[in-house]
Parts: C-alpha cells; structure tokens; sequence
C-alpha cells in the first residue's frame, strides 16, 4: 500500500491525493450510510490522470471506487473492504465543448448539474434532462451512472435518457469511447451506432468502470413557463391525476407530498418570507410587472394556504408559446376536477423553477433529525397498490415509530409518460454525520436543536426500510440508484444476470472496481 499511495501522489501531485483521516472518513460515507473509512482519497484533474490511478490501484490489487457529489442513499460508492481507494470527481469539472450545430454537450463526469445549468443559461439551449435538486454538488457523471430524476424528467425522462456518449475508463487504465464516439473517426454526436454500448454503463453505479466524460443531448430552451398546483384527500387519488398527468405528458415536472412532508418542509422557513426565494421568483416571472405580481402573490399567499392540505401536487409547464401553456393549463384543471382535486395557490411551483439548485438543508429534518429515503419506480398500474402496500408496512411497525419518534412521509414525481417514483422518507432523532456538516449550510445548522447518537432509532429506520426493498422486489418495481442496497442480482432471470456478471468479466476481470456494486463481487 504505501508504494501504491507514492504511485498516486506522483501522478496526481500534492493537491490531488487525500491521505488524513478526516478526508478518508468524510469521502466513504453516503446520505445514510458510515462503515468503512478509505485509505486514500485520489482526485485526478483529468482524464489522464483518472486513467493512471485506476491502472495503478487495480494493479496494486486495490479496490477502487468513483466517488460524485456525495448526495446518494444507497451505499453506491461506499467501501465493502477495508484498504479501498476511492477516486472523486470534484476536480474533473469542465464543461468541454458545447456543440449548438451538432446538439450536444460534453462535461466532465465530475460538473455538477448546477455549473452545467450555468454554462448553458445564456445559449438558448440546454440538456433534456437538467439535474436533480442537489444539483449544487451532485454531479453529472454520478447522476448518470446511479440514474436521476427531476428537472426535465416529466417530459423526458431519466438522466440516462439524455445521454448520447461516454468516455470510460476501465479496469485496465483503457479508455472506452461509445455512441458514435466509438468510430475511429467520429464525434460523439449520436448514441446509436450499433449495439448500445453507452447504455450498458448507464444506471451501473460505478460498477464497470469510471465515468470520465459525458455527453448530452440538447434542446430548446422554452421561454413560457407556469406552475399549477392542487391538493388531494387521499393519495391514491393524487397518484391518479399524476398518472394521467404523466401519460399525457402536460408537465415538464410534476412532485407530490403527504401531509407529513408537507408539515416538514413548511416547518424550515417560510416560503412567503424567504427572501432569497422571492427573490428568485421576481427575477424569473421577466418584466416589472410580471415580476411583481408573481412577488406579491409568493409573499401573499406565505404558509397559511397549506395549513389544511392533506396531499399536494405539484406541476410546473414549460412550452415554446404562452398559447399552449395556456391549453395545458386548462386540460391540468380538468384533470384535476375528475380526480376529485382543488387547485390551491403555485407558490412552490414558483419558488422551485426560479430558484432549481438551492441549498440541500432538506437532508435534514427541520430540528436537526436525520433523513432518509428508499423509493421504488412504479408502473402506472401499480402505483396505488404500492401506496398501499407501503402504508401496510408503516402500519405493522407502528409501535416502533411510535417509540422512536420516526417520521414517516412521501415524495411522489413523474418519469416520462410511463413511470412514477414513490419514495418514502424517514425523519428520526440521531446525531449528525461528517457529511451532513459538509453540506448543509453552517447559518442553517446553526439554528438547529440536533440530537445525540440514537442506534436503535437508527436501527428501526434500516429494518424498516429493509422491508420495503423486500416489498419492492416482489412486487417487481424497479429502482434508480441501485447501489449495494436493493435486490437487483435477487431480482434478474438469470440469462439477464448471468450476461450482467460477463459484462463485469469483460471489464473488471479482477473485480477490483466498486465490488458490491449491483450485487457484482459482494462480500456475503
């Protein structure tokens, strides 16, 4: 190991290879999840470098694992071993080229969603899909190689639906180019040439090699935009209007809450008083008098309009013409009045769109208490039965809810026209990570009350949402950021997972690249 770590300091120089116990800590923990600290920390500052720390640790007989923003749940980058090297992206951040004639873009894996945004604002284009809402530190490689939902996802999917190429470095220290990258004389301009080598490392989780560069599709940029938000008695009736939202395709982004997340998110700040959101909000309503008239209804309309909500939803249009915004408007109210749902007022539509990659103090519950989601993909056919079966579940473990003072809610959006994500979150009192220091505004800690370690609450949580995986997969939805957490191996036929272990064969023959990842090389 120490000739390993001489290796990677010579190739990556004194900035670039974290060897304090602090940094080993921090980088080998997720939202949820602290066990085993790395040995080093490798950031390489470009591809070149990402190649030759790869070569070296798997040589050296280490294993080694990509590290993005740091904003996942499921155990996707974290170590199974003691001795593990993790590589993180955080400074392989260009934007490389954006190509308006050829439609699309090309970063490197480690460009957060927001510096992407940034880039693009000014253009008249951006990707399809266009981050998630940690965008601030999640990147575009990790979002590609767990897979995202959110900004753009209603209309157009996945983050992997809008990817066109890869740059990929494997085991070996080779660099894979896909698409139409992979002709010795092309650009990475067009994703199918061929059998679709790009979606075999897509939703992967770092599992067959290192993301160093993305490509993306772009599109218009759309001038008219709105928001249209409703509230609903029951959440089967929610999930109804949000499927027939989604099959119709009326809403670029459509998310939901129950009455506990609701009370949650209302708790932290006033949406009519932060000023920074308001703030967001005139700026992007365009015009002085768009801009105050959008101000004034915002800080009207304060908190007091969700006080009796029960579930809301939440959709936000975006279109070429003002007309048609109009049209899916009114086909969105329609709709809504079938489902039995009143529309209440847009303000979070609002304060959302103007305001995309805000701060992520929402990992945190409003008095300090740890949060944490497990989320399945639903068919719309099934979305109501997994409501359900979900609230079953809550149901059977009331007791220690109740005793552990674990708050149990939902978020609820939109994938396409084919597809909802349900996820359940859960609030508990329990003390702080590493990471959540690392993230969460410092003024906003500040004001929190906190909680010591609480391990049986901690417990309670993982068993309960242990059970909810188990749900999930006998019910045979699907997942993003699949990670070390849910039953992908358990789940596959094996003619599916028997080619998943030759791919991982091909690439990795060590097995030295995320082992655990995908249930790929786990320490049973």
């Amino acid at each position: 190991m120490p000739d390993l770590l001489e290796t990677l300091a010579d190739i990556l120089g004194q900035d670039g290879l974290l060897t304090d116990q602090e940094s080993c800590i921090l980088y080998a923990q997720d939202v949820l999840t602290k066990d085993e600290p790395a040995i080093a920390v490798a950031r390489p500052a470009d591809t070149e470098q990402l190649s030759a720390c790869v070569k070296a640790a798997v040589a050296a007989g280490v294993d080694v694992l990509p590290r993005g923003g740091g904003m996942s749940y499921t155990s996707g980058y974290l170590p199974q071993n003691k001795g593990s090297l993790i590589i993180d992206m955080g400074r392989m951040t260009r934007v490389l080229e954006i190509n308006t004639e050829d439609m699309y873009v090309t970063v490197e894996a480690g460009c957060t969603w927001a510096s992407l945004y940034e880039a693009l604002k000014e253009s008249g284009w951006r990707t399809p899909f266009w981050g998630t809402l940690s965008g601030i530190f999640a990147t575009v490689g990790g979002g590609v190689s767990q897979n995202s939902i959110f900004w753009g996802a209603g209309t157009y999917g996945s983050a992997v639906d809008s990817v066109v190429s890869l740059s990929i470095v494997l085991a070996d220290g080779s660099v894979l180019n896909t698409g139409s990258a992979a002709h010795c004389k092309g650009t990475p301009w067009f994703r199918h040439f061929g059998p679709d080598l790009t979606g075999i490392f897509l939703g992967d989780c770092g599992a067959l090699g290192f993301k160093a560069n993305v490509t993306l599709k772009l599109v218009p940029e759309y001038p008219a935009r709105s928001g249209l938000s409703f509230a609903s008695d029951t959440g089967e009736a929610m999930l109804a209007f949000a499927s027939d939202v989604s099959r119709l395709q009326l809403a670029s982004e459509v998310c939901g809450f129950d009455p506990y997340l609701q009370a949650q998110r209302l708790k932290r700040e006033s949406l009519g008083k932060d000023v920074k959101a308001l703030a967001g909000v005139m700026k992007s309503a365009g015009g002085l008098g768009k801009a105050l008239k959008a101000g004034a209804k915002v800080a009207l309309a304060g908190r007091g309009y969700m006080k009796d909500v029960k579930f809301s939803i939440h959709t936000l249009i975006e279109e070429r013409y003002d007309a048609v915004v109009g049209i899916k408007e009114k086909e969105l109210r329609e709709l809504a009045n079938k489902h039995g749902l009143r529309e209440i007022e847009n303000s979070i539509p609002k304060i959302l769109r103007a305001n995309p990659f805000g701060p992520v103090n929402n990992m945190i519950g409003p008095e300090g208490q740890r949060w944490a989601p497990v989320h399945a993909l639903v068919p719309h056919s099934k979305a109501a039965q997994t409501f359900q079966a979900i609230e079953a579940t809550f149901a059977r473990h009331q007791d220690a809810i109740e005793k552990f003072d674990i708050g149990c809610g939902y978020l609820f959006s939109s994938i396409g026209n084919n597809a909802l994500a349900i996820e359940p979150v859960f609030f508990w009192p329990d003390e702080l990570n590493e990471l959540h220091h690392h993230a969460v505004e410092e003024s906003h800690l500040q004001r929190l009350k906190g909680f010591p370690a609480n391990p049986e609450a901690r417990a309670a949580v993982i068993t309960i949402r242990k059970e909810l995986v188990a749900l999930f997969a006998d019910m045979g939805l699907a997942h993003l950021q699949i990670g070390k957490a849910y039953h992908y191996k358990e789940s596959l036929r094996p003619e599916a997972w028997a080619l998943v272990e030759a791919l991982k064969q091909h690439v990795d023959p060590s097995g030295k690249i995320n082992p655990g990842s995908l249930g790929l090389n786990r320490a049973d």
